[in-house]
């Protein structure tokens, strides 16, 4: 049996890249994986370094990694997860991925010539992980898609109750220990049974959606708009004392009270009533500050709705 052309047919062959460079880093082979994915022929390339041939590639990295292995006469490694590529070549998966460059996992081998004890040459080895890559980012994104599901209301896109009551015990302790402003800002929207009777349910939802959607383009990045319950919502306004609070409440009803919705070719207005309250240091619990803002909201109701109130002990 003719074992060198065994091999060279299975090198040939094989599913894998297969590149041989000297000391320099200059191509001694390059086998025809290499060619299908380059679009370069071998006899064009033979001979030249490999950063001739693949500008792109991260040129000290792999110049350290490949005289490692000369030096220490041990294989090295390279995995997509470190590293997407190394060798800039589109893939040719029947998928959709983030990147059109194929994946790869690379692996440098110390090659010794006959009779000799210390490498004269190192193969590389490429190997096509696209389709890893393409699974793994589908389960991250995937993943992420469910956290965002588990801390968001399914209407209006806000926080819901679980996730914003987590976040107000984390933003209560913090005020708590550190003596930080902390303020609650609790809103629903006035004779919302009323605008479900006369107009519908959906009609409701609509004005749910825009009342959350316009609360959003007002607050600060570091705010959070919850939905408590219902038709009722929470602010969470961190380093915000109680006169902060109001001009921002009152700035929200205000524009909220101007909005037209549309719905089935009718017209709806329709207003809020909020409640604020600050944070004191003889507050044990984040509940107590709801319960504040509760009660200041239900005063709003009583005095005509339409407004905001700043709870006073």
């Amino acid at each position: 049996m003719d074992v060198a052309a065994v091999q060279s047919q299975l090198i040939e062959r094989i599913n894998s890249g297969v590149l041989v460079v000297d000391q320099n880093c200059c191509l001694l082979y390059f086998n025809r994986f290499m060619e299908s994915h380059s679009l370069l022929q071998a006899s064009e390339v033979i001979g030249k370094t490999l950063f001739d041939i693949f500008p792109d590639a991260p040129q000290r990295w792999l110049q350290r990694k490949i005289q490692s292995v000369f030096m220490l006469n041990t294989p090295a490694f390279s995995s997509w997860e470190q590293r997407q590529f190394v060798f800039k070549m589109r893939h040719a998966r029947p998928v959709t991925t983030s990147s059109e460059y194929m994946a790869q996992n690379i692996t440098f081998i110390p090659i010794c010539s006959d009779g000799q004890s210390e490498p004269d040459k190192v193969g590389i080895i490429v190997e096509d992980m696209t389709d890893v890559f393409f699974y793994q980012q589908k389960l991250k994104d995937t993943l992420k898609e469910l956290e965002e599901v588990s801390r968001t209301d399914g209407l209006t896109k806000v926080s819901n109750r679980r996730y914003w009551e987590e976040r107000f015990r984390i933003e209560f302790e913090t005020a708590q220990r550190y003596e930080h402003d902390l303020s609650l800002i609790m809103f629903d929207l006035d004779k919302f049974k009323r605008i479900n009777d006369e107009y519908g349910h959906q009609a409701g939802d609509l004005v749910l959606v825009k009342a959350t959607e316009l609360v959003q383009q007002i607050l600060r990045k570091g705010d959070l708009l919850g939905r408590y319950g219902g038709e009722e919502f929470g602010i969470i306004l961190p380093n915000t004392a109680e006169k902060g609070a109001f001009e921002l409440a009152e700035r929200i009803r205000s524009q909220f009270s101007l909005l037209t919705m549309q719905h089935d070719n009718r017209s709806i207005n329709a207003t809020m009533s909020m409640g604020i309250c600050q944070f004191d240091s003889r507050f044990t619990r984040f509940e107590d500050m709801v319960t504040r803002a509760d009660l200041a909201l239900y005063q709003s109701k009583r005095e005509g709705r339409n407004q905001v109130t700043i709870y006073q002990a």
